[in-house]
């Protein structure tokens, strides 16, 4: 079956935009094709930084026939109905047209409409130009004479070519005949800039990417990728040194060239004085290398780049130039921070007052204020020295204000652990200062001293609750203060560092529905079912039902509780036992659904009358309720979730009898009304421990 080829090969594709593009292609065009009844057996994409590249395989020659019966007005309608059904149907007249007899709306009339595929060559050639002039490009230009023109075509840089070729495997294929914007199709394209930079001609995908490798050019990413990574270690290896992976910059490199060639370059042991975090952050950043380390783990004073050509003195004189390059940036960098060192960061706090955080909630140095009262009342709660805490929480943002941080953003919270460090700080206050920032993602671990979890906490919440008061919160997919990230990473750190800490001491009511909508994500993505979740947030007070007190209990705000008594609860419905209760309180629920529809909600509250027992089953269920509901009050009291379950599976087997035996809908009034006031017992007692309606499947079973 035929395949198809198409390049488009332009000036620099920015190495940030081109996976993107690459998946963007892909999707377009074969969206496009199966739209159009074209279906295909596999498609891959790729991107260098100066061509997209497509191939289609398993290509139909031809679109399918389509054969459509259109239903028209009946035998008889209007002039106007037949005129308008003859012109959508495109028919010359209404001989043309069939006639059906339907047995309650007549005769009317029908047409068939028979249209004959159309070449497959000729449909690329249909949707291939409206792709190229429609790309979603993130940032896009015009070019040339033709730029004034307001329909001319805009591409991430100038255009230049166009490579579409369509045929099968077996024959010579042809060129998909297109042009944009003065850009014609064709089989010719051009090899790495500098080492082969002629033209030549390609037939399909393999063709292709064969001549392309010999013009210096590696067409797959993934491939670049493992060239970089490869020929690196085998580098570092050879000196008896190690590469410090990157996947970032791994990624952008390969974005970088289409022939990848690792050199290994050296700078100046003096800079080992500086941090090792300051001098990969300056190499990475500037130059777009990697940095290697010793086999004790200390940084090396070598560094890898990747060139994009084989140079004919071996890559010396490319090397050169990145070492000037990053002496010259480690320079600044080591007087950026040996002139930080002069400074206290008690010093730098009045700066922090002159810096807005947000309009509405002040400045940065109104904000460490708050959080070091939070850190302070926190600090017992998670075991931390109160001092420690605060005075942690007062320099935690002073390096925002240093040179370094000025340069290396993302060295925030680090540099400052550098310099509480060299100015004398307790190394708990230290490690707080670049530990409170974390976890910035779902991979990023937490902290775990208790210094540094208060001040974590604290500067989560103030941001949390401050945007709340605010009325800044997340709408959609629309998060610009990182707020979702804030929730989770407090979740994360109570519940990995097994905390109890009372929520609505410290958020308003609001918020904690945001931190459970995000513990629910939390635990999902942990594997916990979510109607699980649901089930253990939505117990209610096992109450006296008589008693006026008798209402839900208060939102539940303890995370660690939450999280512990849903690992219970799946454990007990993943038993027979707790199964096979489910199944009864499902039964229970609802018969007594379908007689409240009779007699009201609540008609069934009361509590059942001993004397009206008659059965021995109605017994014994009574006395297994009174005794479950005694012994997971308890039980709840101590938080000993798997012990209030043991206690509910011992209901299974009175359950399951009062069923086997005991007619609820009783003929004797007094004893039905006996009977569905028993079972509202079991499903209150059932409900105090959790929300077993919210489980799965819950409520559908027939009565």
């Amino acid at each position: 079956m035929p395949d198809l080829l198409l390049e488009l090969f332009s000036e620099e594709i920015p190495a940030r935009m081109q996976r993107q593009a690459a998946e963007d292609l892909k999707r377009l065009v074969t969206n496009a094709l199966v739209e159009r009844g074209l279906t295909y057996e596999g498609a891959a994409a790729y991107a260098t930084p100066r061509r997209l590249a497509l191939q289609v395989v398993g290509l139909p020659g031809r679109q399918p026939d389509v054969r459509e019966e259109r239903k028209g007005p009946r035998v008889g309608a209007p002039e106007a109905a037949i005129q308008g059904f003859l012109k959508s149907a495109g028919l010359a007249s209404i001989d043309e047209a069939t006639i059906e007899k339907d047995p309650k709306k007549g005769e009317f009339y029908v047409a068939v409409i028979e249209r004959a595929g159309a070449e497959t060559i000729a449909v690329l050639a249909e949707i291939l130009p409206a792709i190229v002039k429609a790309f979603p490009w993130p940032k896009s230009m015009r070019w040339g004479e033709s730029s004034m023109r307001p329909d001319a075509l805009r591409w991430v840089r100038p255009l230049h070519s166009i490579v579409a070729t369509f045929g099968p495997e077996t024959e010579t294929p042809e060129i998909v005949r297109f042009s944009v914007d003065d850009i014609p199709a064709s089989d010719k394209t051009f090899g790495h800039r500098f080492m082969a930079p002629a033209s030549f001609h390609v037939k399909r995908f393999e063709d292709y990417a064969l001549a392309l490798e010999r013009a210096k050019v590696v067409i797959d990413p993934e491939r670049r990728r493992d060239i970089i990574l490869h020929d690196a270690k085998d580098l570092a290896f050879a000196q008896g040194l190690e590469l410090i992976e990157d996947a970032g910059l791994l990624e952008e490199v390969a974005g970088l060239v289409e022939w990848p060639v690792t050199l290994m370059g050296s700078f100046d042991e003096s800079f080992l004085s500086i941090p090792p975090e300051v001098i990969r952050a300056t190499i990475r950043v500037n130059q777009k290398c990697f940095v290697l380390k010793k086999p004790d783990g200390g940084l090396a004073n070598r560094f890898i780049l990747v060139s994009n050509i084989e140079a004919k003195d071996g890559g010396a004189t490319v090397i050169a130039g990145n070492q000037r390059v990053i002496a010259a940036r480690l320079s600044d960098a080591k007087f950026f921070y040996e002139t930080d060192l002069k400074t206290r960061l008690d010093d730098r706090l009045p700066k922090l007052d002159q810096i807005v955080f947000h309009e509405k909630l002040g400045t940065q140095g109104e904000r460490i204020k708050r959080i070091a009262t939070l850190a302070r009342k926190l600090a017992p709660i998670v075991g931390a020295d109160p001092d420690k805490a605060a005075r942690a929480a007062m320099l935690c943002k002073a390096d925002l204000v240093t040179e370094m941080v000025g340069e290396f953003p993302e060295l925030q919270g680090l540099m400052g652990c550098y310099y509480a460090s060299a100015q004398g700080e307790d190394a708990s206050v230290a490690a707080a200062c670049e530990e409170h920032y974390k976890p910035q993602g779902p991979g990023d671990r937490i902290p775990t001293n208790p210094v540094s979890v208060a001040v974590a906490l604290a500067d989560k919440l103030d941001t949390l609750t401050g945007f709340w008061a605010i009325d800044e919160k997340p709408t959609g997919s629309k998060d610009p203060y990182a707020l979702r990230r804030a929730a989770l990473g407090v979740i994360r750190i109570v519940l990995e560092n097994q905390l109890r800490l009372q929520l609505l001491t410290l958020a308003n009511e609001n918020l904690l529905e945001f931190f459970i909508d995000r513990l629910k994500v939390y635990l999902r993505d942990k594997g916990a079912r979510y109607d699980l979740i649901d089930a253990a947030l939505g117990a209610e007070a096992v109450a006296d039902p008589e008693a006026a007190e008798a209402t839900l209990t208060q939102p539940q705000d303890d995370l660690l509780m939450i999280k512990n008594k849903v690992e219970a609860l799946e454990a007990f419905l993943g038993a027979d036992d707790g199964k096979n209760l489910l199944a009864g309180y499902k039964r229970a629920c609802n018969i007594l659904k379908a007689e409240e529809k009779k007699d009201g909600a609540g008609a069934y509250d009361k509590a059942h009358a001993a004397n009206l027992r008659i059965e021995q089953e109605e017994h014994k269920l009574a006395a297994a309720i009174a005794r479950a509901k005694e012994e997971t009050g308890e039980k709840l009291k101590k938080e000993d979730f798997t012990g209030a379950m043991h206690s509910l599976s011992k209901l299974r087997e009175p359950v399951d009898h009062f069923f086997d035996k005991v007619t609820v809908n009783a003929e004797n009034a007094d004893l039905r009304l006996n009977r569905l006031r028993l079972l509202s017992e079991l499903r209150r007692t059932m409900n105090g421990v959790a929300d077993f309606d919210k489980v799965s499947g819950a409520g559908d079973a027939v009565a």
